[in-house]
């Protein structure tokens, strides 16, 4: 048990680096401006004037859905 804790705590030391390059860090973990996040008029999804989220195009038009 010893040893399977050992080897879970090695590989968890050597992934950390690869963590530190996230969508708003550099490649060394230091913080850089994060890009735009996508429109929701991309994903198919508008909100209507009671700000409920409709499918806007395509076999489900007008059903309600999750707002992005």
């Amino acid at each position: 048990m010893f040893r399977v804790s050992t080897i879970a705590a090695a590989i968890a030391l050597i992934a950390t680096p690869a963590l530190a390059a996230g969508p708003c860090k550099d490649a060394k973990g230091k913080f850089t401006k994060c890009p735009p996040a996508a429109a929701a008029a991309a994903s198919g999804v508008t909100k209507d004037k009671n700000g409920k989220c409709h499918i806007a195009a395509g076999p489900k038009k007008g059903q309600f859905t999750k707002c992005p």
